[in-house]
């Protein structure tokens, strides 16, 4: 796999044309690439952002999460569940802003299979992969990963249920999360400070099984698992969780 890196001039709160963006700063994508693009570039083409004077953020977490605990006095950071992840403060973004709070996009799925529409056009692709990515701290571990919020022209999982392992003992649970992957493959070249790469193109990717359009209602609902039945269930359902306006 090979995963680069692309530059832009820095996006203001006020751009609109996400096209454009797109257009200016991708050269020709070649076929059974995928291109990432960060969730902040998407939003803040929807208008997607408020004033950090003058707005209350804890409000805002509310307003924008499923479900969410209040900040923790150590970090002043609130845990949220939003769209099946679990993610500090909604999503909700302050850094690399310029006085703005940036929030996910209304829908990420429908802009990444537009994204992926535009450009397999643009190009003539009939094998092209769109992903959404953000950044989150995982439990236990410093640092941030990136995370994908969409995927479009790609299957997300590849399923390894069934098929032998080494030994040929028939493998029970194991699915590899390639949107995840790929997403902070991408994240990781991007970088999160001052670099100015919002976009990565990823090519080299034989472990990815392309396909045309974007996955169904059916397969979206299959890569969400409910709190309840999770892994992690007893952590999660052992706090006290306040309902959000999402």
């Amino acid at each position: 796999m090979r995963a680069r890196a692309v530059q832009t001039p820095i996006i203001p709160p006020s751009e609109r044309d996400l096209f454009g963006i797109l257009d200016r700063h991708l050269a020709r994508l070649p076929e059974r690439s995928v291109v990432a693009i960060t969730s902040k570039i998407v939003a803040i083409c929807e208008g997607r952002v408020r004033p950090l004077a003058g707005t209350d953020k804890q409000a805002l977490i509310a307003e924008e999460a499923d479900r969410y605990l209040p900040a923790d006095p150590r970090w002043g950071v609130s845990l949220t569940l939003k769209q099946g992840l679990l993610i500090a403060t909604a999503g909700i973004d302050e850094s690399n802003s310029d006085g703005w709070f940036v929030l996910w996009p209304s829908d990420a799925q429908r802009s990444a299979h537009a994204i992926r529409a535009h450009l397999a056009a643009r190009d003539g692709l009939s094998e092209l992969g769109v992903v959404i990515t953000d950044s989150r701290s995982t439990p236990l571990r410093p640092g941030v990963t990136g995370v994908a919020l969409a995927h479009s022209g790609f299957l997300a999982l590849n399923d390894y249920v069934g098929k032998p392992d080494l030994f040929g003992r028939p493998l029970r649970m194991t699915k590899v999360n390639v949107m995840d992957g790929l997403a902070a493959s991408a994240v990781l070249v991007m970088g999160e400070g001052s670099e100015c790469t919002p976009l990565a193109v990823l090519d080299e990717l034989p472990f990815v099984t392309f396909r045309e359009g974007s996955p169904s209602a059916e397969e979206l609902a299959r890569l969400r698992i409910a709190p309840e039945d999770d892994l992690y269930a007893p952590l999660l359902d052992g706090v006290a969780w306040r309902t959000g306006r999402s």
